[in-house]
C-alpha cells in the first residue's frame, strides 16, 4: 500500500495523522485493482467494503468513523462532529472540517486534487479539514470554504498547513482554449497556470498549483504540493482521464484522509 504522508503536516500537532492513500494495497481485482473505495463505482460492493476497511484501519479508526461526503463539484463545505451516514444516504458536498477526535476525514479523488488542512486553536487544541477539488470546486472556492469553517471551530488561519495531494499535473491536463475563460473572468492572475498546449486550441492547465495560489491569497502560508501525476503512474493511482483515453468502463478512486487520535 502506498500512503504518502507530508511530513509538514505531521508536525502541526502530535494528534493529527493523515494519509494520502493510493491504488495499491486492496482487495479489489480488474481494472479496480486494488485498494478502490468508490462507494460510486461498479466495482464488488464486498470489495468496496473490505478496501474502505483497510484505510479505517491504516487511519486507527472503525470503518463508521471514515467519513466523506457525496461529492458533487461545489464549493460546499461541512463541520462534522459525528460520523455521518454512508452509502446514498451521505450529505452532499466537496469539504469537510472537524476538532473532534476519531472522526477520520476523507476525499476521493481520480485526478481531481485531494486536499488536506491542519491547524490549531489559540489554546493548541488541533483542527482538521479535507477537501475534493476538482477543476470545477478549484473556481467556486472549495479550498477557501474549507479554510472558513476551520476558522469557525476557532482554528487559527496563520496555523494551518495544507497538503495538496496527487492529482493530474499540468504535463497531463489538456483543456480547450475556452477551458480557461471563467478563470480568467474571475482573476487575471490564474492565465499564469495556463500554458500551450503541443496541439492547435488546447492549453496544459496546472491545477495543483493554481489551488496554491489561491489557498496563498487567502492567507494560508504553509502549503505542500506532493507532485504525483495520477495520469501516468497508472500502477499506483486511478485516473478517470486515463480510463477515457482506454475506453475502459468504469475507474476505481483513491482516497486522502485525516484523523485527530486520542
Amino acid at each position: 500500500m502506498n500512503i504518502i504522508q507530508g511530513q509538514k503536516l505531521i508536525t502541526v500537532h502530535p494528534q493529527i495523522h493523515h494519509g494520502f492513500f493510493g491504488r495499491q494495497g486492496g482487495v479489489s481485482e480488474g481494472i479496480y485493482n486494488s485498494l478502490n473505495v468508490g462507494i460510486g463505482s461498479e466495482d464488488n460492493p464486498d470489495a468496496i467494503a473490505q478496501n474502505r476497511n483497510i484505510v479505517a484501519q491504516a487511519m486507527g479508526v472503525d470503518v463508521t468513523h471514515l467519513t466523506h461526503l457525496w461529492q458533487i463539484h461545489s464549493a460546499e463545505a461541512k463541520i462534522i462532529d459525528a460520523p455521518v451516514a454512508s452509502g446514498e444516504n451521505r450529505p452532499q458536498g466537496d469539504g469537510l472540517a472537524t476538532d473532534k477526535v476519531g472522526l477520520a476525514l476523507g476525499a476521493l479523488s481520480a485526478d481531481c486534487t485531494p486536499l488536506l488542512f491542519a491547524g490549531v486553536k489559540a489554546n493548541g487544541a488541533p483542527v482538521i479539514g479535507a477537501a475534493h477539488s476538482g477543476w470545477g470546486g478549484s473556481l467556486k472556492g472549495i479550498g477557501e470554504a474549507v479554510i472558513d469553517k476551520m476558522i469557525s471551530l476557532e482554528c487559527l488561519l496563520d496555523s494551518i498547513y495544507v497538503a495538496i495531494g496527487p492529482c493530474i499535473q499540468a504535463q497531463s491536463y489538456e483543456v480547450s482554449d475556452n477551458f480557461k475563460d471563467p478563470f480568467i473572468v474571475r482573476d487575471d492572475w490564474a492565465n499564469d497556470y495556463f500554458k500551450p498546449s503541443a496541439k492547435q486550441g488546447y492549453l496544459m492547465f496546472d491545477m495543483p498549483h493554481y489551488i496554491a495560489h489561491r489557498l496563498r491569497l487567502k492567507g494560508v502560508k504553509h502549503i505542500e504540493v506532493t507532485g504525483q501525476d495520477t495520469y501516468t503512474r497508472e500502477d499506483e493511482y486511478f485516473s478517470y482521464r486515463r480510463k477515457t483515453h482506454k475506453n475502459e468502463p468504469d475507474y476505481g478512486r483513491q482516497i486522502a484522509a485525516i484523523v485527530i487520535k486520542e
